[in-house]
């Protein structure tokens, strides 16, 4: 049985023979593109579940293509990069990547991940199918939870499915403290290691997209040696 399908994004040839083979074997459905433009081209006519996507590619690089993808889909997306900075990894993921993976790579550690983020987005999608029409509303925040949607007042505010996530997750839990592992655990649900600022620069970029002042959060408040909360 035909697995889900995945694009495998990247113009090196052998990277993408290499890991096309070990996800066949696994059952997936493969499709390849040499850039960020065929991806987006594949994407028009393909029903696509994951996409490995590579950051450093010509004509259209991976930070790009993966802004212009999360402007209308949310599947999961693993960026690639030769690069191991972690300000490059901080970009792949405030872009709407899901994980970040660095070459050289395991590929079984690369199936593991592909696997993990499409057990979660497959019982993410089934959840929201039974969830019924809820709107949070906290002064000119308005959060409608059914149709990932955010606007302040009456503009539409464009947040990553992660940003969303976070936000949401503190929205329905106003007045309690989350600390950034409890956060990532929550929302990635996966083990948190002490040294990443993963939360912290999204927690950012949605003051950024929300506050009106960000020196002064209104909504999203920091406890100081302990978390974040959204007040009551």
């Amino acid at each position: 049985m035909i697995k889900e399908t995945i694009l495998i994004v990247d113009d090196e040839k052998e990277i993408r023979d290499l890991i096309g083979i070990y996800l066949e074997n696994e059952g997936f459905r493969v499709i390849k593109a040499c850039n960020g433009l065929d991806a987006l081209k594949v994407l028009e006519t393909e029903e696509v579940h994951l996409i490995i996507l590579d950051i450093m590619m010509p004509k259209m690089d991976g930070m790009k293509a993966c802004l212009k993808i999360r402007e209308s889909r949310n599947m999961p997306i693993i960026m690639l990069s030769a690069k191991s900075e972690d300000m490059d990894k901080i970009l792949g993921l405030t872009t709407g990547a899901d994980d970040y993976l660095t070459k050289p790579f395991n590929p079984l550690e690369l199936i593991a991940r592909i696997k993990s983020q499409i057990r979660r987005y497959t019982k993410l999608n089934n959840s929201q199918k039974v969830k019924v029409d809820e709107i949070i509303e906290i002064d000119d925040l308005i959060i409608d939870t059914n149709n990932h949607e955010v606007k302040i007042g009456n503009k539409l505010v464009n947040l990553t499915k992660r940003e969303f996530e976070i936000l949401e997750l503190l929205a329905n839990n106003r007045g309690m403290v989350f600390s950034t592992e409890k956060i990532y655990e929550s929302v990635w649900q996966e083990q948190f290691y002490e040294s990443d600022n993963t939360v912290m620069v999204h927690i950012r970029k949605i003051r950024e997209k929300i506050e009106e002042n960000t020196r002064k959060p209104k909504y999203i408040k920091t406890v100081w040696g302990v978390g974040y909360k959204i007040e009551k």
